[in-house]
């Protein structure tokens, strides 16, 4: 289990320290399901990449479950070449960039890669919940995105929601991408927080000289974490998020907690930021 420093304690920690509490590195690893169990509304983190076999998403010891979405519903979206999910059987082919939203209840989760010379990379993000919605396949061709920012502030990107009150289906989990257009470097400006739920970030696409600065932290005493290519960051409900890169990239944001209104945030004047 991942425990979070608080916002106090977050004041005086070290570099090395901000990042063991914040950040998500190694999820996706060649042949493996790797998952991280964190106390943002208990969500559970994960990264597959198939290889020469199938793998199989199983409960960790801390969910002290049967299966692993006994109690809880999974989004899943490929950031890798084509591969294929399965859930109780029935299989689910995902391009670059589709997802899959799997309800509760749902049994035998496995992953494939339809070539394991460029195999699929899976990223797996659950919450517990309270009620049972149909497994949905969400293809990229069939969403719309919406314009956001400007080319003249260097936040002009595409926001694209994928699990949402108004979209697919969930008890709990809102889930989408956001796209920085090309000369393009900042996102979620101005920023803000969510004191009714949590956030945590996904980067990808991040050219491998590239870097992201995500700033974090209270609105009058922030910090900041260098995120590299299919890092995650995690952002509780005190804190701000937002990020400027060295390049354009590409992120997926996904929130639980009490409500899945999109719109419930506290936005923070960017003149009061420190």
């Amino acid at each position: 289990m991942h425990y979070l420093p608080d916002s106090h304690r977050t004041k005086h920690l070290t570099t090395v320290e901000l990042r063991q509490g914040f950040l998500v590195e190694d999820l996706f690893t060649p042949g493996q399901v790797a998952l991280r169990h964190v106390d943002l509304d208990r969500v559970v983190l994960g990264g597959a990449v198939p290889t020469n076999q199938k793998l199989s998403l199983e409960a960790p010891e801390s969910l002290r479950a049967e299966y692993f979405a006994e109690r809880r519903e999974i989004g899943i979206l490929n950031v890798g070449a084509t591969g294929t999910v399965s859930v109780a059987g029935k299989l689910y082919t995902l391009d670059n960039r589709d997802a899959l939203y799997v309800g509760r209840g749902s049994r035998d989760v496995t992953f494939e890669s339809a070539d394991v010379a460029t195999p699929a990379r899976f990223y797996i993000i659950s919450y517990p919940a309270h009620s049972s919605h149909p497994t949905t396949l969400i293809k990229r061709t069939s969403l719309q995105s919406t314009d956001l920012g400007a080319a003249e502030t260097a936040n002009k990107r595409k926001l694209t929601k994928y699990i949402h009150a108004d979209g697919v289906k969930s008890s709990q989990l809102v889930m989408g991408v956001t796209e920085l257009v090309g000369g393009s470097v900042w996102n979620t400006m101005p920023s803000h927080t969510h004191t009714r739920r949590t956030e945590v970030y996904l980067y990808f696409n991040v050219p491998d000289n590239a870097m992201v600065v995500h700033l974090m932290g209270e609105p009058d005493e922030t910090r900041h974490l260098i995120v590299r290519n299919e890092n995650v960051a995690l952002s509780p409900p005190w804190s701000i998020h937002s990020g400027c890169g060295t390049a354009s990239y590409t992120f997926c944001w996904a929130m639980g907690g009490e409500n899945q209104d999109y719109t419930d945030m506290q936005v923070v004047d960017t003149r009061n930021l420190k």
